[in-house]
This record gives structure tokens, C-alpha cells and sequence, in this order.
């Protein structure tokens, strides 16, 4: 009998199976080196200790792989924080970072302001009860789309910024004293969460800049087990080693490009797994485009990172808007590229507080050089939870990498990264699959990334990893070559020991979760969709309850076709049970959000008046300006309608009005009080009614609208967001209004 057509048309059906399999060579991993970091107290009054190797933070001397998000105390109101800080931590969230804006709290010379929303103390106090620590990002300069980047205008105005200064640097001092004034009695020595102090932010100047920082915080009592610094470019002298810890960043997209396209141009580096941790599109207004290279001592460090883009603003020039699969992406490949310890900004979006002496928003004409003009109010970032505490999918999709590092971290942090034989040619190879591995040796995880913000990769067929294992010999995998779809991202484990005796060889699906009885084990996996599920093990026995087992005598038991369900699908050696989610299921394991809101037209919407004659749109008045935002007096000639709340409407309620528009920038007043802007880029504009309760007893709102003009120098990052002028020279509508529920997070058992 021929058995060679038979043969044929499976490898056909396995689609393009006669591709080579994709190969890497995989070494023994280094061990991590204890360096001689030279950081604050390490050890709690309780005996716990925070230090640092290497290759990861360690809590307690084992490996720690926190994840860490961003959310701005003073951009956000007081009595929200415990139900905000809450919801990160039911995201995955282990630490919290916050920013102390100096301008927030000093913006008059020696008045300065530590209440109401204000509250450092506070918050801190806040975030340590629901269970998260803390890292303070101390400034002086912070950035964070301030004015002057957080700096006084009085600071501003003395000059010499920045700088070893003796009036700068007096000034600093007091500032580290109140903020250590703010966290006495929280710091980790103290048994408080307070782990970390951030020092500056985005410096690229000298190092001893940094290190009398460093010095004046200690002195001022900020005695904690970590410095550190945004991992910028360079610095102009080299930072010794192991005084501050650099973190770094990367985005998919930014508002601060010059240019009206998209921003990665030639880099796309947060697509691409690679061993360089500094990402070049950050900071290219201010250095340009260029290629980067990480600081020799680099591998002597941890891979921590504090700016993987939750999210992003929109700036009056560049309109972003962000997929949620754009951050879910950007995270998996920094983490098959190496980091131990994802942490966001934004995690939380906010509202810029107003100013005694002007706005407090970054704009282009301000007197210390700031890049952007950025909306007066609304700092919403498009992240996870909005400026409302809104619940995007990425809060979803990013809890899912989080579980996997709650659970797998520890192995992860020993593992080095290493990259195929085979890698894309170039950022305009779209063919060659996208992948990395994690690994010690013997036992890893697969990274694949087939999805890229603003282009389609194609499907990837006949994919089917060869890799050779220094410690335990060569592993293909899986067993038939498989098909990566389009916009695909996972983690596939192989050699993973899952206890009581049973190793996983490999699975074609994602590790997620782990729960232990004390005498057996749970596994959740995410399906990965479009591949099938496959389990595949040696040396244990394998009862199988949604799949096919199949063994060949090559010493590996098979389980085949799995399905995906809430109940084991197979257990292993009595005590290992495995759950394969669908990967919709898999994003909300433990966690329960209320159902979406259907909205409710608010049915009372008048044009007060039509927009007047177009601005002359001007250019900002700094090296390399863009288009400038327009200003108080600019809105005279805007669209206004007049809004109507529903009678008998409990505005203290959780509701949202949202606003369905097409313009240029929209503003909203309630009584004459401006409360609310934006930049349009193709999303509704939601206000959150019961923070302005008392001045809707009246129940009614004003919305103006400047039009989006045709020929505006204005990138859009959405197309489909830039509306169709027809033979319209400029277009302003209020299409729609609503009221929407927002949905609430709770905890599942």
C-alpha cells in the first residue's frame, strides 16, 4: 500500500506543515549575581525584606514579580481613592506609583497644600489597607503633562533648573522634607508599603544631578530599599553603579511626536522582541530620532519598567486613539524580552486640578520649555480605568498577564531571554513570526507576538518550535504544525514542573492561574484562539475528561483536541487538574463586572447658538512648533448646546453623560463653571455626573464645540476618526447624548 499520498494530505491539512521549523539554540541560564546595590533599609520591623539581585526584585529572598500602574492622587478626588485603589488591585496591581506634582502643592512660595485631594498621607494610608505598596515619584521635575513639568512658576523663574544649583537645590530639600513630613511612619523600615522613591524623572543630564537628590532624600528621612530613575537614553556622566536603579518604558503610540504621522516611523521596537531595554521612541521631540543603545551595566540590573503606555493622551496636533490589544501586546513582548516587573503609565486616568495663578496643563507657551498643548482638564490617558474609573478591556487583558506572573513569576525571573536563529529582516517584515523565549535551560516559555498597532501581520503557518535545550536536549513542539492567526499574542509553557510529580512537556495554550488546596492543584489555561488545545506530558499518568489521549512510545503522554470548558478537562497523577478557559473566559477568572449599561438618550438637547467664524490656527512659538491649542477666548465663536438632564434624575448616582461629538475641541460647563475638556480623536467625551451633584441641582449643562477644520495641521491616529468634510471646510456636531451606568468590579470566589 502507498502511504505516501495519505502522509501528504495530513501535512496539507496541518497547513504548510513542510515549513522548517522555526529553531533556537537555548544555553544554560547565568545565575543572578547579589551586586552591591547601595539602596535604603531593607528590612521591616516584621522581618520581611525588599532587596534586589540581578535578575529581579526579591521579597522575603525569593524572586518578586510585581506589577506596577500609575494613578496621580491629585488629579483625583479624595473620597474615590479607596474604591480606585481597590480596583487595581483586583486588576493585578501589587504596587502603586504616584507623581507628587510640586506646583500642586506649592504653587505660592511657601504655601503650601497637603489636604482634601492634596493628601499625600492619605492616599498612601489608602493604598497600604487595600494591599498595595507604594513608589513615590518624588520630582522635582516629574513631566506627567504638567505645567513646567510639575515646577513653580516661582522656580521656573529663578532659573539654573535642574541643576546642582544651591537655590534649586534648597529648594528641593524642602520640598523631599515635606514629602518625607507626608510619609512618616510609611515607610517599608516603618512597616509601611512605601518601597520606592523615584528621583527626577526623564534626566539625561549628569549623574550627580541624581545623586545629590539621592543624598538629600535620605537626609530628609526617605530611607527606603529602592531609588530610582527613568532609564533615559543617557546620561551625559555615567551613573556609578548600584546607587539608582533604572526602570524603563515603551509605548505604542504618543502624543508628543512632531510629526503628523505615526510616531514609531522606523522603530516599532514595542512590537518586536529584542534584548534592548530603552525604547527610541520616547523623548524623540526633545532628542529626534535616533538609534539608542542601553548603558553598558545595563545586564547588571533587573529588568524593571515604570512606562509600558497603558494608554495615551491626545494632544491638541496628534489625536491618539488606542486599541487595548496595542498595551496588551507592548506588555507580552517586554516580558518575552526580558523584564521581571511590568508597571503602567497610565493604570489610572484622572482630572488636572485648577490653578491659583493658571492652569495647571502642559502647554507650549509656558515659561519653562514644554512641548505640548494638552487639554486643560481631562487627563483620562485611555487606560484601564478611566478618569472616572471607567473599566476598559485592557484592564482585562492586562489582569491576564498578571495572574500569569502572580503564579509564574518566580520561575520566569530566572529565565534569560533568547531570540531565534531566524528573525524578521527589518520593521517591513511582516512574514517572519515574531517570537522569543524565556528560558533556564531546560524548562520556559514560548513569546509570540502576531499583532502590531496599525498594520495586519499576517497568519503564520506550519509553525512548530525546535528548540535545543543545553539542559535537557532538543524539544519540537507542537505536535503538528499549527497556524498563528492574524492579531495573535500568547505564552505557551514547555518543561513546566506543575508539582506532585508531573511535568508539562508543553501546551498549546496560555498558563494563567494556579490554586492549591494543600493537597491538590488547580491549572487554569487560556485557549489560544484559532490554535488547538493540546496537553502534552512525561512520566505522569494522565485521566482525560475533554480530549483525546494519545501515546506513540516516544515517552510522552498526548491530550489532544481539547476542549475549553469551567471543568477540568484532564487530571494528572490524582492531584493536577488542568482547566482550559475560552479566551474570552480566561480575562475575568476571578474577577465579576456588572453588566454594560445599555445608554439612555437624553431626550432635552438644544443648539443655543451655531459656530461662528474659524480660528486662524497658529503655531506654538518653541523650536520645532506644532498647531497650538485654542484658548478662552477662542470659544466665543463655538457651538453651544444646552443640555437638560432628565426631571427627577438623582445626578449623585454613578452615572456618565456621555457625549457623542465631531469637532475640534469640546468644552463643558455646568453654571458657568468649566468642568471638562477634549481633543476630539473619534471617542465620546464622558462625564461623571455625581462628581458635580450640587451644581446639577438644576439638572442642566452647557456643551461648546470649536469645529475640526479641513485643512487643520492635525494628526488623527484612527482614520476612521477624521470625518468626511464633503465640500465642508469644518465640521462641529453634537451627534448624541446619553446616559450610561458605570459598571462595577467585584471580586468572584
Amino acid at each position: 500500500m502507498n502511504t505516501l499520498l495519505p502522509r501528504l494530505a495530513i501535512l496539507l491539512l496541518a497547513g504548510s506543515a513542510l515549513a522548517a521549523p522555526l529553531t533556537m539554540t537555548i544555553p544554560a541560564a547565568a545565575p543572578a549575581t547579589a551586586e552591591s546595590f547601595h539602596m535604603g533599609t531593607a528590612t521591616r520591623p516584621d522581618g520581611s525584606t525588599l532587596t534586589l539581585d540581578s535578575r529581579s526584585l526579591r521579597l522575603d529572598g525569593k524572586p518578586w514579580t510585581p506589577v506596577m500602574g500609575e494613578f496621580h492622587y491629585s488629579r483625583y478626588p479624595e473620597n474615590e481613592w479607596r474604591e480606585e485603589l481597590a480596583k487595581m488591585k483586583a486588576g493585578g496591581i501589587d504596587i502603586v506609583a504616584t507623581y507628587v506634582f510640586w506646583i500642586h502643592h506649592e504653587e505660592i512660595e511657601g504655601q503650601w497644600e497637603w489636604n482634601g485631594n492634596k493628601s499625600l498621607r492619605r492616599f498612601v494610608e489608602l493604598a497600604h489597607e487595600v494591599g498595595l505598596k507604594v513608589v513615590v515619584r518624588c520630582g522635582p521635575w516629574c513631566h506627567g503633562e504638567v505645567r513646567n513639568g510639575g515646577l513653580p512658576d516661582w522656580v521656573v523663574a529663578r532659573g539654573h533648573t535642574r541643576s546642582e544649583d544651591p537655590a534649586f537645590l534648597a529648594s528641593t530639600t524642602q520640598l523631599y522634607t515635606q514629602i518625607a513630613a507626608q510619609l512618616k511612619g510609611l515607610l517599608w523600615k516603618d512597616g509601611g508599603p512605601v518601597i520606592g522613591i523615584q528621583l527626577d524623572n526623564e534626566y539625561g543630564g549628569p549623574a550627580e544631578y541624581l545623586l545629590h537628590l539621592k543624598q538629600i532624600a535620605r537626609s530628609a528621612g526617605l530611607d527606603v530599599p529602592l531609588y530610582t530613575r527613568t532609564g533615559w537614553p543617557a546620561l551625559t556622566t555615567p551613573m556609578p553603579f548600584g546607587e539608582i536603579v533604572p526602570l524603563y518604558g515603551v509605548y505604542a503610540e504618543g502624543f508628543w511626536d512632531r510629526e503628523l504621522m505615526s510616531m514609531p516611523g522606523s522603530y516599532w521596537a514595542g512590537f518586536h522582541f529584542s534584548t534592548l531595554r530603552v525604547d527610541a521612541n520616547i523623548a524623540n521631540e526633545a532628542l529626534g530620532r535616533r538609534e539608542v543603545k542601553d548603558a553598558p551595566d545595563v545586564a547588571r540590573y533587573p529588568y524593571l519598567t515604570c512606562e509600558i503606555g497603558g494608554g495615551m493622551m491626545s494632544s491638541y496636533h496628534r489625536r491618539i486613539l488606542v486599541d487595548p490589544r496595542d498595551v496588551e501586546a507592548t506588555t507580552l513582548v517586554k516580558l518575552g524580552s526580558g523584564s521581571v516587573s511590568p508597571g503602567y503609565y497610565m493604570y489610572h486616568g484622572g482630572t488636572n486640578p485648577e490653578g491659583k495663578l493658571t492652569t495647571l496643563m502642559e502647554e507650549q507657551a509656558t515659561p519653562i520649555t514644554n512641548w505640548n498643548d494638552m487639554p486643560v482638564k481631562n487627563y483620562d490617558f485611555q487606560t484601564a480605568l478611566g478618569q472616572y474609573g471607567q473599566i476598559r478591556p485592557q484592564f482585562f487583558l492586562l489582569w491576564r498577564l498578571h495572574e500569569f506572573l502572580h503564579n509564574f513569576g518566580d520561575k520566569l525571573a530566572g529565565m534569560d531571554t533568547v531570540l531565534p536563529d531566524q528573525r524578521p529582516a527589518g520593521k517591513d517584515d511582516l512574514t517572519t513570526l515574531r517570537w522569543a523565549v524565556r528560558s533556564n535551560g531546560r524548562s520556559g516559555f514560548v513569546f509570540v507576538n502576531n499583532y502590531e498597532r496599525g498594520r495586519t501581520l499576517p497568519a503564520k503557518e506550519g509553525v512548530q518550535f525546535n528548540l535545543k535545550l543545553a539542559e535537557s536536549g532538543p524539544l519540537a513542539f507542537p505536535t503538528m504544525p499549527v497556524t498563528v492567526p492574524v492579531d495573535a499574542n500568547f505564552i505557551w509553557p514547555f518543561n513546566l514542573d506543575l508539582g506532585h510529580g508531573v511535568n508539562l512537556a508543553w501546551a498549546t495554550a496560555q498558563p494563567v492561574a494556579r490554586v492549591d488546596d494543600g493537597k491538590d492543584s488547580t491549572f487554569y489555561f487560556a485557549e489560544t484562539a484559532g490554535v488547538p488545545a493540546e496537553f502534552v506530558f512525561t512520566g505522569a499518568r494522565v485521566i482525560t475528561h475533554r480530549g483525546r489521549t494519545e501515546t506513540k512510545g516516544d515517552g510522552f503522554t498526548r491530550v489532544l483536541e481539547v476542549s475549553a470548558d469551567h471543568e477540568p478537562a484532564l487530571v494528572a497523577n490524582s492531584h493536577v487538574r488542568i482547566i482550559l478557559l475560552g479566551a474570552t473566559d480566561s480575562l475575568a477568572l476571578f474577577l465579576k463586572k456588572s453588566a454594560d449599561p445599555v445608554p439612555v438618550p437624553v431626550a432635552d438637547v438644544e443648539l443655543v447658538h451655531s459656530a461662528g467664524p474659524l480660528r486662524t490656527i497658529a503655531l506654538g512659538k518653541i523650536a520645532k512648533p506644532v498647531a497650538a491649542a485654542p484658548v478662552d477666548a477662542d470659544f466665543t465663536n463655538a457651538a453651544v448646546w444646552r443640555i437638560k438632564l432628565p426631571p427627577g434624575l438623582d445626578p449623585s448616582s454613578k452615572l456618565l453623560l456621555r457625549l457623542n461629538y465631531v469637532g475640534d475641541v469640546a468644552r463643558v460647563m455646568i453654571g458657568g463653571k468649566f468642568i471638562m475638556d477634549d481633543f476630539y480623536n473619534g471617542l465620546p467625551l464622558e462625564i461623571g455626573l455625581w462628581r458635580h451633584a450640587d451644581a446639577l441641582k438644576h439638572g442642566e449643562l452647557t456643551v461648546a464645540i470649536l469645529p475640526l477644520q479641513k485643512d487643520a495641521p492635525i494628526y488623527f491616529s484612527s482614520p476612521a476618526a477624521r470625518p468626511d468634510f464633503g465640500d465642508r471646510a469644518a465640521v462641529a456636531e453634537l451627534q448624541s447624548v446619553q446616559l450610561v451606568t458605570s459598571p462595577s468590579l467585584t471580586p468572584t470566589p
